[in-house]
């Protein structure tokens, strides 16, 4: 990246990475630069020496070297780690004599001293050169090598910090954190108490340990929270009812680090604190109660245990005295201690239980109760240990109340991290100590356990009431991390000082814990379940500040601010930070940095400091030299160092007894700043003490009188070391690490950090000194009212994100600064989007709360609580102005800020600068300039709006504003100027025109009277489209406003005004359709705007007006103010359409759902509409159960279409099939009334049967004749199954009236008049008549000539060819162009596709490929050839495949009708010659159309001459094979029957079957007889010539060409292939199908006889018949007489002549022969 830098290479290397070196504070001090080739990236100081990494990852050595045996004693050059060549080393650490190095891969390297182990290599003292040491980690099989991401080296440990964010120690001492008593630990262990943590550092001291840990955050609560604290069994939650409120707490506090198996029962705890200073700057941090520990017991020596300890050989455990096993004091019932909640049990000597018994212990814990502790926790169970001063101990022993101070502890509560004083609540005592002076001491203690284990967890009250303790008490309110609700993060954050009670409405109305409102009779003793019920654990508030404003990629990107730090080991100094000065041996929380965000802790040898993204830092521990940078005392909590105003601080090192700042001045160079003792020139440095003398020498050194700092100094040289990254200190020495100015590019870096720290610190003390003090106040909701505080509660909320991103984008510039000063990691480059989404947000947040009047109404509580002098907001605001109103400053200080937005863009560009500008560097701080740059220049609009929106509002007649006044409204301009006014408005109305982002309003008055504007009207932008009039004539200024219920005109009163509206009016809308409308109000970018909005939109409007649409609403598109284009349109009542629309009107497809009342069911119409009514084929199911499929116009069912009745369609009782006129049945339908059982089939009117018609029962009664009004009247016939017959007058269904002849099946007759009903008793007067005795030679019945009296063919289903003429665009059948139905397929055929390419699972892939193919329209004009004779067949067979061709609709159509009429009780005999007529009138309409479509084609029996050469297409069937005259007849059958006929063949042939039952009967049995006898028998019975025998046949099993001789008992094997053949005719459907394998039969019987008689000859009808009959009976064809009348119904006319005439007439007489064969 350098080398992209305008300066060269070589140059900027001499000027980054300089190390300086010096010691104390004296004016005389110069820091010497040490030389190194290369850059240096990191250095690590120990007491005398110290380790540089440079770049390129080599390591160098320097100072003291004791363990390289050939170093003299002292050296200063550094020297290269030679052992670590060919490594490259990432990090480095220097303990106070050892040193460590971590590698690219994870690996580390020790050397130094090793005496305890802490170069982590057994059975050496010392180890000369860097040595690899291995972490593994057991818990895997098998063992795997832990990565290590840096290290941390004290006196005798070290600390690693894995990959996986876990901590390894090892070395000797309990600042190892391990669970072990024997040292040293050689082999690198995991801490396991921070194991499942994420920890972010690790620092270590002489002998103390810190860690800084991420609170656990929202990814870490996967499991539901637990509701006991796993260590001490009591509820994380609890809950106190008060008369007015109710209290809850997620305060539980477990102090101690050591777990308890339930033998060993022990409580340890820390000794209560003594004489702590309270300082009114530094609150006590209330993490300091003390708890009880065990009493030693009475006879036990105290002292001998005071001095183990101090021998470090005691099983001291985090700093409980251990009591001898045979004390009685110690040992109460175990049954009492099993409960572990706040009784001392009795102990044992062995202070850490093995695994399995800890995890066992664990869980029966968990399965007590709160309950069940109380009920052990006996008074008889407190002891309190003496303090060490001799202050009076309270001793609990005897004070039957204990137990109940246990559950005051435990339920004692914190709402919203506000610890409530429970005491008085409670009406116990009137206090309650949380942290005792050294006058007092603790009751029992309240808790043990990880202090860390809470998921949400604040601070702990386990301190209980000493008899004697009254003293006032102060708490701090200290929470785990921010939270942030929409007034999260700003309400919760340390409210120092008093605690607050919430009442419970309060809590409520933050909209922060939904809490059952419990009775206010609640006892004492809750429940543990009502405890727990009421006390769910709440969300985890961190999961309410999405990290960087909820991207998640963010939280990984950005540095967590809400941080633990946790210590452990010893605590003499009180280095630990807990309070005391105890030892710990596993790591504990320090509650009080719990919110303080720190970022980064570095340990002295016997101090510690930690830094906040605040630029704050902490220090405590040892202060004998001033190194904590104040003089406070006691030192053992975490306080302020003292630091000037405006100094921040950003990079912290503690050396023995020292600490050096790193920090922001007034310039952008950083500042040094330098705390602790002075170091006189030639003093040596200190040696290392044994461990047992060191207090005494630390004394006599200030004895000595070594002077020091009482507070941080600047060190007066820094400015001369150029840019400062990085501090470190050890032993006496402090380094710096700085950058020389390259070309701007370090400063520009250094100032872009600075000023984000300026920033952060800046919004901090908003938040804490503006924000929660406005938010806490009482009145608040009573003056702002509900919707103002929930909008300042946004505010809040967004100020908070914004302030947290703000924080962790501060937090990664400084840690890039101290890493890697180059543009790598910029996150406002990477993330740049988070950073505008957050701005923008939280400036439209201010703009609403302003807009809404909320500054306005915030004047009075701000100077109320400020005072009336606000030099404090004064001071925030950076106001210099005199005296401003409060309502300016708050607005002042909420927009501040925006203003840093310009900043960022400033910055970068100013990086940008330092890159040639053709590099890519260039180009993306230029990018990221501009957007800034873009967004202030937004920002700023946005602010002018919301003021002169706000100022508008305050003009504004007030009954109005309530209305209108909404907190995303912009105002835009309006007409007050009178520049606008209406069209043809009356005399006195006056018209006021106001535009807004998302509206313009239209106020109207009359002039006289006071309150002018009576209504107004909204129109929303969305829906709303305005064009200029043009003006050349009128001389009027105009411009048309549409609406989608109104139209008006606007007249202006000058081009200007009109030009200026027109813009206003369209930028608004375009602004509002893109969604932007909530964001910004005028113009985007200004010039670059769209001159006008697109007339074509998407919006949603709800009608008002229109009397059919009537408060329905409409979302979808729009066409200039009418619904154009798909969408949905729903009405009050629960009707919805949702399809397309044309000029505000249904139109296209759609479907309607509307509710039937009465039913409770939907009415559902799927279909098309025309002009907003039903309107072409579609499906409407009803309410009812019925379902109508078939067409509609006007919206009433009209044309063909079919209706189902009952209640499931399977079973529908009834279906009728036929043609409608406007709702009604009228024209020929087919009626199947299925319970009944009769099928009609006849022309209807007005849904009643009238006009001729047939009705066939299920019984086998066949009527045909007139029906009138429903019924059977006037002239019929009538059939019963056994061929009676009845022909004369009907007057009733099946009820005989009048004159008629009754004609038996035997072919006697009645003649005369009848009256009855048919089937149940006929009354009779006429004549019988019994022909046959006399008339044999007339013919012998009288047949009734059926079909004169049914509908004629041609005159049914007429509806369905209509509707397929009109498809094509014609209005009569013919009548129209053959041009416009060719581009009428086309067009139905794309927008099926279209629609069905659209839901892909409707479409085979051949049926799309047949669609594609159909779509090429072919040729239809010109001389008809045979190869396009041959095209357009083809075509016809593939429109006849897909329903979305007219044609195919038409086929498809015809086929259902036709089933509808034929199948079930329509199967009847006498149906059959109808069914016929019917087929053939389908082949003449169709071909009619096809005609159409195919002009040129010659009519039915018209030729198409063949190719000139005359050859004759083999498969041909249809092609006259005799007829010499060249071509081909066309014929609708030939084109049409193969299309048709496979779909209508199963009910026909049914037909077929059904008329020939009886003749089929007789045939088949014959077939059956004569099957019998063997080939060469049957052969001759039937008079076959011998000479036509076959002598051979081909072998079953044929070996090469033999063949088997033919023998007298042979069956099933002559002519066997030409039966085969003949069998075939079963499987064709047409007629001309079959034909062609009746001709291939009577070719194989020929080959066959060729073969036999190896010579050319021609048959004669006489040798062939006897053969082919031959053939016919061994095919046994079951319905050959049905076959062969279907052959004879519908064969093409021009064939019967022909070849194949003649063979069909073969056919036939074999099969008559068969019939009425005698056999002999």
């Amino acid at each position: 990246m350098d080398t992209q830098r305008k300066s060269s290479g070589e140059d900027a290397d001499g000027e980054r990475g300089l190390i300086h070196s010096w010691k104390g504070y004296s004016y005389s001090v110069t820091p010497e630069k040490l030389l190194l080739s290369r850059p240096v990236l990191q250095a690590a100081l120990g007491t005398r020496h110290g380790v540089l990494l440079v770049e390129g990852g080599q390591v160098y050595s320097f100072g003291e070297l004791p363990w390289k045996q050939s170093q003299a004693p002292e050296l200063v050059k550094p020297i290269l780690e030679s052992a670590l060549s060919g490594q490259r080393v990432v990090a480095v650490a220097a303990g106070s004599f050892h040193s460590g190095a971590v590698t690219e891969d994870g690996g580390v390297h020790m050397w130094g001293e090793n005496g305890a182990g802490q170069c982590g290599l057994a059975g050496l003292s010392s180890v000369p050169n860097p040595t690899p040491v291995a972490l593994m980690d057991s818990d895997t099989s098998p063992p795997q090598t832990v990565p290590v991401l840096e290290l941390a080296c004290g006196e005798q440990h070290t600390l690693a910090l894995s990959a996986q964010r876990e901590v390894w120690a090892w070395g000797s001492g309990s600042q190892l954190g391990l669970i072990t008593t024997v040292f040293p630990v050689c082999k690198p262990q995991k801490v396991e108490h921070l194991a499942g943590r994420y920890v972010l550092q690790v620092a270590c001291g002489a002998s103390h340990s810190l860690a800084l840990v991420r609170c656990l955050g929202p990814q870490d609560t996967h499991r539901p929270p637990p509701d006991k604290c796993g260590q001490c069994n009591q509820l994380l939650y609890t809950m106190t009812d008060k008369e007015d409120h109710v209290i809850i707490s997620d305060s539980h506090y477990c102090p101690l680090g050591v777990e308890l198996t339930e033998d060993e029962g022990r409580l340890e705890a820390p000794a209560p604190t003594q004489g702590l200073k309270t300082s009114p700057s530094e609150p006590i941090l209330s993490s300091h109660t003390s708890t009880c520990s065990p009493a030693p017991a009475k006879g036990t020596d105290p002292t001998s245990d005071s001095q183990a300890l101090e021998k470090g050989e005691s099983a001291l455990a985090n700093g409980a005295l251990p009591a001898s096993d045979s004390d009685p004091s110690v040992q109460t019932d175990s049954g009492q201690s099993r409960g572990g909640g706040g009784v001392v049990a009795g102990v044992k000597n062995s202070p850490y239980p093995d695994e399995q018994a800890v995890k066992d212990y664990l869980k029966r814990l968990s399965d007590h109760t709160l309950a069940e502790q109380m009920a052990k926790a006996t008074p008889g169970g407190l002891h309190i240990p003496p303090s060490e001063d001799p202050a009076p101990t309270a001793n609990n022993n005897n004070n039957p109340s204990s137990a109940l101070n246990n559950l005051v502890a435990s339920c004692a509560s914190a709402v919203g991290e506000r610890v409530a004083s429970t005491y008085e609540a409670l009406s116990l005592k009137k206090m309650m100590n949380f942290y005792l002076p050294s006058a007092g001491a603790a009751g029992g203690a309240g808790a043990c356990g990880p202090a860390g284990l809470l998921p949400g967890g604040v601070l702990g009250i386990p301190g209980l009431l000493g008899e004697g303790t009254k003293e006032r008490v102060r708490l701090e309110d200290s929470m785990q991390g921010k939270k942030s609700s929409s007034t999260g993060d700003i309400r919760e954050e340390e409210a120092e000082g008093l605690r607050r009670r919430l009442s419970l409405p309060g809590l409520l109305s933050q909209g922060r814990y939904a809490i059952h409102l419990l009775s206010s009779s609640y006892t004492l003793l809750l429940s543990p379940r009502l405890l727990r019920k009421a006390g769910r654990p709440r969300v985890r508030a961190v999961a309410l500040t999405p990290l960087a404003g909820g991207v998640p990629e963010a939280q990984e990107v950005l540095p967590s601010l809400q941080t633990e730090v946790w210590s452990w080991g010893q605590g003499e100094h009180g280095q630990l930070g807990l309070g005391d000065n105890l030892a710990r041996l596993q790591p504990l929380c320090i509650k009080s940095l719990s919110s303080k965000e720190v970022l980064r802790v570095a340990a002295g040898a016997h101090h510690s400091l930690a830094l906040t993204a605040q630029s704050q830092v902490f220090s405590w521990g040892s202060n004998s030299s001033g190194q904590l940078g104040h003089m406070e005392s006691p030192s053992t909590i975490p306080r302020l160092a003292k630091m000037s105003e405006g100094i921040r601080v950003w990079d912290v090192a503690a050396g023995e007894k020292h600490t050096l700042l790193l920090a922001d001045g007034d310039c952008i160079q950083p500042i040094l700043y330098y705390s602790g003792q002075q170091v006189k020139e030639g003093t040596p440095e200190s040696h290392p003490k044994e461990p047992g003398q060191r207090e005494e020498e630390e004394e006599e050194e200030e004895e000595q009188g070594g002077c020091y700092t009482q507070q941080p100094v600047l060190l007066p040289f820094c400015m001369n070391l150029g840019y400062v990254s990085a501090v470190f200190a050890g032993g006496q020495r402090c380094m710096a690490l700085s950058d020389r100015n390259v070309m701007g590019f370090i400063a520009s870096l250094h100032e872009l950090a600075s000023a984000e720290r300026r920033l952060y610190c800046k919004l901090c003390s908003i938040k804490t000194q503006l924000i929660r003090p406005l938010l806490d106040l009482d009145s608040l909701s009573s003056v702002l009212g509900p919707v103002a505080v929930g909008l300042l509660q946004t505010l809040a909320g967004r100020f908070g994100l914004l302030c947290h991103l703000t924080g962790q984008h501060s937090a990664s510039l400084t840690a890039n600064l101290r890493r890697g000063r180059d543009l790598k990691g910029l996150v406002i480059l990477d993330l740049a989007g988070i950073f505008l989404d957050a701005y923008q947000e939280y400036c439209n947040s201010v703009g609403n709360f302003q807009v809404m009047g909320g500054f306005q109404a915030l004047t009075k509580p701000s100077l109320d609580f400020f005072g009336k002098s606000p030099e404090l907001l004064q001071r925030l605001a950076e106001c210099s102005e005199e005296n401003p109103p409060m309502a300016d400053l708050l607005v002042a200080l909420f927009y501040l800020p925006t203003r840093h937005v310009h900043e960022y863009g400033r910055l970068l560009l100013k990086l940008a600068t330092c890159f040639e500008v053709s590099s890519s560097d260039y180009q993306r701080l230029q990018d990221g300039c501009s957007k800034f740059e873009a967004l202030a220049l937004q920002l700023k609009r946005k602010k002018k709006e919301a003021e002169y929106t706000c100022h508008f509002w305050k003009s504004f007649p007030g009954k109005m504003t309530d209305s209108l006044r909404k907190p995303h409204r912009r105002l835009i301009c309006e007409s007050s100027n009178k520049a606008l006014t209406l069209q043809n408005a009356g005399r006195f109305s006056v018209n006021w025109f106001i535009l807004f982002n998302d509206a313009l309003v239209h106020a109207q008055g009359v002039a006289p009277y006071k309150s002018l504007f009576s209504t107004h009207h909204v129109f929303p932008l969305a829906t709303l489209w305005v064009e200029p009039i043009p003006d050349e004539n009128t001389g009027l200024y105009g411009l048309k406003v549409i609406s989608p219920e109104e139209t008006f005109t606007l007249l202006a009163c000058s081009p200007m005004e009109k030009a200026k509206w027109l813009r206003a009016i369209n930028q608004a809308v375009d602004q509002a359709l893109s969604g932007a409308g909530q964001e910004t109000a005028s113009g985007g970018s200004g010039a670059g705007q769209k001159a006008e909005p697109p007339i074509s939109r998407t919006a949603s409007y709800t009608f008002y007006k229109d009397s059919r649409l009537k408060e329905a609403t409409y979302e979808g598109r729009w066409l200039a103010g009418k619904p154009n284009g798909r969408g949905v349109l729903k009405w009050p009542d629960g009707r919805i359409y949702t399809g397309t629309f044309k000029n505000g009107l249904e139109d296209g497809f759609g479907e309607y759902i509307a509710p039937n009342k009465t039913l409770n069911k939907n009415d559902h119409y799927q279909g098309h509409w025309k002009e907003g009514k039903m309107h072409g084929l579609a499906t409407y199911r009803y309410a009812s159960g019925e379902v109508y499929e078939g067409s509609f116009q006007d919206g009433v069912r009209h044309g063909h279409g079919m209706l189902r009745s009952g209640k499931l369609n399977t079973s529908s009782p009834s279906v009728f099939i036929g043609q409608w006129l406007h709702d009604k049945k009228t024209g020929y339908g087919v009626f199947d009334d299925i319970t009944k059982g009769e099928k009609y089939m006849g022309m209807w009117q007005d849904h009643l049967r009238q006009g001729t018609g047939v009705i066939v029962t299920q019984f086998g009664l066949y009527y045909e004749g007139a029906f009138k009004d429903n019924k059977m009247m006037g002239t019929g016939i009538l059939l019963s199954e056994d061929d009676t017959t009845y022909e004369g007058e009907f007057s009733e269904d099946w009820t005989l009236n009048g004159k008629g002849v009754l004609t038996m099946a035997n072919g006697d007759y009645l003649e005369g008049s009848f009256s009855g009903e048919w089937g149940a008793g006929l009354k009779v007067t006429g004549s019988y008549f019994k022909p046959n005795l006399y008339d044999t030679d007339k013919d012998k019945t009288r047949t009734v000539k059926l079909g004169r009296l049914c509908v004629c063919a041609d005159d049914k289903w007429q509806a369905v060819f209509e509707e397929c003429w009109s498809q094509l665009g014609c209005e009569a059948p013919a009548r129209g162009e053959t041009w416009r139905a060719w581009e009428n397929i086309a067009v139905a055929l794309t927008t099926s596709r279209r629609h069905i390419q659209n839901s892909p699972e409707l479409l085979s892939r051949s049926h799309s490929r047949t669609l594609e193919s159909l779509e090429v329209i072919p040729q239809h004009v010109g001389i008809i050839t045979m190869e396009r004779y041959h095209t357009i067949r083809r075509y016809l067979i593939k429109a006849c495949d897909t329903p979305l061709h007219p044609l195919g609709r038409l086929v498809e159509a015809l086929v259902a009708v036709y089933r509808m009429t034929y199948v079930g009780v329509g199967a009847n005999r006498r149906l059959l010659p109808q069914a016929v007529n019917e087929i053939k009138s389908y082949l003449r309409q169709i071909f009619q159309i096809v005609r159409f479509l195919f002009p040129d084609l010659p009519e039915e029996g018209g030729l198409v001459p063949e190719p000139s050469t005359d050859k004759r297409e083999p498969g041909s069937a249809d092609a006259p094979l005799e007829s010499p005259k060249p071509g081909r007849v066309v014929s609708s059958s030939a084109l049409l029957l193969p299309v048709l006929l496979p779909r209508l063949y199963p009910p026909l042939f049914t037909l077929y079957a059904l008329d020939k039952e009886r003749e089929d009967d007789v045939y088949w049995e014959c077939v059956l007889r004569l099957n019998k006898q063997p080939d060469l028998a049957l052969l001759a019975f039937l008079g076959v010539q011998q000479k036509f025998w076959p002598v051979s046949i081909p072998a079953s099993m044929p070996a090469l060409g033999e063949k088997q001789q033919v023998l007298s008992s042979t069956k099933d094997a002559c002519f066997a292939s030409a039966v085969e053949t003949l069998q075939q005719i079963s499987t064709t459907f047409t007629p001309s199908d079959k034909l062609q394998v009746i001709q291939q039969t009577f070719e194989e019987i020929t080959q066959k006889v060729l073969s036999l008689l190896k010579e050319d000859f021609l048959w004669s009808m006489d040798d062939l018949f006897p053969v082919f009959l031959y053939v016919v009976l061994r095919a046994r064809i079951r319905n050959l007489g049905s076959e062969v009348s279907l052959i004879e119904d519908l064969m093409d006319p021009c064939v019967q002549h022909g070849e194949h005439g003649i063979m069909f007439t073969t056919l036939k007489a074999c099969y008559y022969q068969i019939q009425h064969e005698k056999v002999t």
